[in-house]
């Protein structure tokens, strides 16, 4: 005797060992991780939070200025901080707190172009040498090694005495004074991974070039590029104040930090405010960067990233 045919078992759902369902989540995107993992540290978080502060105020510097950079007052000439006037004035009346909030947007751009121009070209260059070895890596090292044995200061000074002084031109050169240390940096990256098993194996299937190093090699050599961005963007900043504090850089009427410094270098005994405010503009704005440096490189390295994420430190 048949009976009707059973039905079939209803697909249950993926339990644990405790006998509850559980659903599987899709993986976060990596950049998503990194900013996670990034805000759990408080000092990196307070430094990048300070940062995006300053870039903004120096994106919005005419709307947040209270006056304009070089609005002249006589009668209130070297007036100490007040309520009317934060930050105090300078020699002409002109409000130290507009200068310093319009300086940021002149040196935070010579900063953010001169690394951007040593990324790009640095990373080229380190790129190449590091994935081609060879007699491509003995040529474009060697020339690395002369441009390393410069001093940075006189090579930037070098380079502003060929082109003329300006903020585009100190761009330049500090640009070409940090792309030795983005090539070096990168070139390491690169040796590290170059012959791990994605490569070779996606050598083997006929992956050309182009392909291998945008889309295996670069990408896994980036960590270390990200963080030295991080660190030569404080360098930068500094940089840009000394060749502007030189005569150098940025050149008057413009507000640049270092400029200021310069100008309030003959009053310091009678207004100090007129050196220590754009003074600790640069202080802060270089701390934060090198703390956000040192936070990105806890972060990005694989094993303190493991132990972070399992910890949920």
């Amino acid at each position: 005797m048949t009976g009707a045919p059973l039905p079939e078992p209803a697909a249950s759902p993926t339990a644990t060992e405790e006998g509850v369902p559980s659903t599987a989540r899709p993986p976060q995107p990596r950049w998503r991780q990194t900013l996670v993992l990034l805000a759990r540290n408080p000092t990196a978080a307070v430094a990048g939070t300070v940062l995006l502060l300053i870039v903004l105020t120096a994106v919005f510097d005419e709307a947040i200025a209270p006056t304009g950079p070089n609005e002249i007052a006589v009668e209130d000439r070297l007036q100490p901080p007040s309520l009317a006037h934060p930050f105090g004035t300078d020699d002409l009346g002109r409000d130290i707190l507009s200068r310093v909030i319009l300086g940021a947007a002149v040196s935070l751009r010579v900063g953010f172009l001169a690394v951007t121009f040593a990324l790009v070209v640095g990373a080229l260059i380190g790129l190449l040498a590091g994935y081609y070895g060879r007699w491509v890596d003995d040529v474009l090292m060697r020339f690395m090694d002369i441009l390393f044995a410069f001093p940075a200061v006189l090579l930037a000074i070098a380079v502003l005495a060929v082109r003329g002084p300006g903020a585009g031109n100190t761009a330049l050169a500090i640009g070409i004074v940090y792309v030795p240390v983005f090539a070096r940096v990168t070139r390491a990256s690169v040796l590290g991974v170059r012959e791990d098993v994605y490569v070779r194996a996606s050598r083997s299937v006929g992956a050309s070039d182009w392909r291998l190093l945008t889309r295996h090699v670069l990408p896994n050599a980036a960590p270390p590029i990200i963080v030295q961005t991080s660190i030569s963007l404080a360098f930068a900043v500094l940089a840009e104040a000394a060749l502007s504090f030189l005569g150098l850089g940025t050149q008057p009427p413009n507000p640049s930090w270092g400029l200021m410094l310069a100008e309030g270098r003959g009053f310091i005994d009678l207004a100090w405010w007129l050196a220590f405010f754009p003074g600790m503009a640069i202080f802060l704005t270089v701390l934060c960067f090198n703390l956000l440096g040192d936070g990105l490189r806890d972060v990005l390295d694989p094993r303190q990233r493991t132990l972070m994420a399992g910890s949920g430190r």
